[in-house]
C-alpha cells in the first residue's frame, strides 16, 4: 500500500500524502451527471404529470414519497452491492466484486412479494388520512404500477449500477442512466396522452425506461471485457444472498426513515390544501437539482471509503470520507441558493396557468423555495456523512439516529405546527396552524440535527470496528 498510490490520493515532491480533490471529482462528476439526470426523470413526470391538472399534481404528491419509501427500504438489497464490490475491489478479489452484484439481482427478485403485499396497502393509507376522494383515486392509478412492477425493476438496475460504482466503472451507470431518461420522455408522452391513460401512464412510462436501462445494464456487466476481469459471467453461483439483507436493510432502512418523515410531512401539507400540496411537490422536484448530483458526491465517498477500507487503510478512509462531505455540503448549499433565486422564473413553468389555483401555487412555492434551500445545505452534511458510513459498512446506529429524529421529532412538530385547531389526523397533538411555512421551518431544524448527528458519527471513528 505505502508504494502505490490510495483511493484519491496524490504526493508532492517530498513524499507527503494529500487527498486528490481532482480525482474525487473526476470519480464524482459522472455520478453528480447520474443522480441529475435521475432528477431530470423526476421533473419529467412531474411536468407531464403538471399538464393533465393540479389534482393530477397533488395526488402525485400525496402518494410519491410513500412509494419511494418502499422502493429504497427493499432497495438497500441493491444499495449494499456497492459497500461489497468497491471494499472486494480494494482487496484485489475481483470475482467477489462480481459476485456482490448477482448476490444484489436474486435478493432483487426475492423483493417482488413483499413488493405486492406493500401495493395492498395504497387505498387503505390514504383512506385513513382523510386525503380527497378524486385525490386518492388517481393517486392509486399511479401507485399500483408504479409499486409493484417499477420497484423491483429499479432494484435490479440499482444492483448492477452498483457494481460499476463499486469498481469505478462510473461512467457505464451514466450510460445506463442517460438511455433511461431519454427514452422516459417519449413513453411517457405516449402513455399518457397518445394512449389516454392519464396520470397511471406516467408510471407505465418510467416502468418501461427501467426496462431498456435494465437490458442494458445486464448487457454492459455481462460484455467480454467485464467477464475477462471479474468473471460476471460465473459468479452468478451461490452468491451470498443473505447477506445482501443483513447488511442491506438497515441501509434501506436509514433512507427509508428519512424518507417516511418526508412523505407524511409531504401528506400533512396535501391534507392541509390543495395549494399547499402542489406547491410543495414543485419545490421537491426543483430542489431535487441541488439533492441528486449531491447523491453523486457522496456515492463516490461509499466508493472511495469502501475501497480505501478494502485495502486495509482505514486512516486513508478517513481523510478521503472528510473530503467529500465537505464538497457535498458546499454543492447542494450552493446550488439550494441559485434554486432559490431562480425561483420566480422557474416556479411558473411547473404550472398550468389555465387552473384556477395556478397563482395560489406560484405564490406559496416562491416564499417556501428559500426554505427549502437552507434545507439543502444541511442536508448536504447529512448525505456526506451518512453515504461515507455506508462505505464503511456502518448502516444499523445511523439509521437508528435517522429513525428517532425523523419519527419523533420532524413529524409531531410539523403536525402541530401545520395544521390549524380542529383540523389535522389526531386531536392528541395541539396545532398552531402556521401551514405549509411553518412546516417547512420545521424541516429545517430537523435535517441540521441529522446532519450534525451523523457527521458526529462519522468523526467518532466508530465505524473502523466493523467487519464485513
Amino acid at each position: 500500500m505505502s508504494a502505490e498510490l490510495r483511493p484519491a490520493e496524490r504526493r508532492d515532491a517530498d513524499g507527503r500524502s494529500h487527498v486528490d480533490y481532482t480525482a474525487i471529482i473526476g470519480l464524482a462528476a459522472p455520478l453528480m451527471a447520474n443522480s441529475a439526470i435521475q432528477a431530470v426523470l423526476n421533473l419529467t413526470d412531474t411536468w407531464f404529470v403538471g399538464r393533465l391538472s393540479t389534482t393530477a399534481t397533488d395526488a402525485m404528491a400525496a402518494i410519491y414519497w410513500v412509494i419511494l419509501c418502499a422502493i429504497v427500504l427493499l432497495g438497500g438489497v441493491g444499495m449494499a452491492v456497492q459497500t461489497f464490490a468497491a471494499q472486494a475491489f480494494g482487496a484485489g478479489r475481483r470475482a467477489r466484486a462480481s459476485q456482490a452484484a448477482w448476490a444484489g439481482v436474486w435478493a432483487s427478485f426475492l423483493t417482488v412479494p413483499l413488493f405486492l403485499l406493500v401495493g395492498l396497502l395504497g387505498d387503505p393509507l390514504l383512506g385513513a388520512l382523510h386525503v380527497d376522494p378524486e385525490v386518492r383515486r388517481l393517486a392509486i392509478a399511479y401507485w399500483w404500477p408504479r409499486l409493484v412492477i417499477g420497484g423491483p425493476l429499479g432494484l435490479l438496475v440499482w444492483s448492477l449500477t452498483g457494481f460499476f460504482n463499486g469498481i469505478g466503472r462510473v461512467r457505464l451507470t451514466l450510460v445506463v442512466t442517460l438511455l433511461m431518461a431519454l427514452i422516459n420522455v417519449p413513453f411517457n408522452q405516449l402513455c399518457i396522452f397518445t394512449l389516454g391513460m392519464g396520470i397511471a401512464g406516467s408510471a407505465w412510462g418510467t416502468i418501461a425506461a427501467e426496462f431498456v436501462g435494465l437490458v442494458l445494464a445486464l448487457a454492459l456487466f455481462l460484455a467480454p471485457s467485464v467477464r475477462r476481469h471479474y468473471r460476471s459471467h460465473l459468479t452468478w453461483r451461490r452468491s451470498p444472498v443473505a447477506r445482501q439483507f443483513k447488511v442491506g436493510l438497515p441501509m434501506g432502512f436509514a433512507l427509508t426513515a428519512d424518507l417516511a418523515g418526508l412523505a407524511l410531512f409531504q401528506l400533512m401539507l396535501v391534507t392541509v390544501s390543495l395549494v399547499a400540496g402542489a406547491a410543495t411537490q414543485i419545490v421537491m422536484m426543483l430542489t431535487s437539482i441541488a439533492y441528486m448530483p449531491g447523491v453523486g458526491i457522496a456515492l463516490a465517498g461509499t466508493t472511495l471509503v469502501g475501497q480505501s477500507i478494502g485495502a486495509g487503510d482505514r486512516d486513508w478512509a478517513r481523510r478521503v470520507g472528510d473530503a467529500v462531505i465537505g464538497l457535498t455540503t458546499g454543492f447542494m448549499g450552493l446550488v439550494g441558493i441559485g434554486i432559490g433565486l431562480a425561483s420566480a422564473w422557474l416556479v411558473p413553468r411547473f404550472v398550468n396557468s389555465a387552473d384556477p389555483h395556478a397563482a395560489e401555487v406560484v405564490a406559496l412555492a416562491a416564499r417556501i423555495i428559500w426554505l427549502a434551500a437552507c434545507y439543502q445545505a444541511f442536508d448536504g452534511l447529512n448525505i456526506g456523512a451518512g453515504f461515507c458510513l455506508r462505505g464503511a459498512g456502518d448502516a444499523r446506529i445511523p439509521a437508528l439516529m435517522v429513525a428517532v429524529l425523523s419519527w419523533g421529532l420532524w413529524v409531531p412538530l410539523t403536525h402541530i405546527v401545520t395544521f390549524a385547531p380542529g383540523t389535522g389526523w389526531t386531536s392528541a397533538l395541539p396545532h398552531l396552524g402556521y401551514g405549509a411555512v411553518g412546516g417547512w421551518c420545521v424541516s429545517v431544524g430537523y435535517v441540521v440535527a441529522l446532519g450534525s448527528m451523523l457527521a458526529l458519527r462519522w468523526h467518532s471513528g466508530a465505524w473502523r470496528r466493523i467487519r464485513l
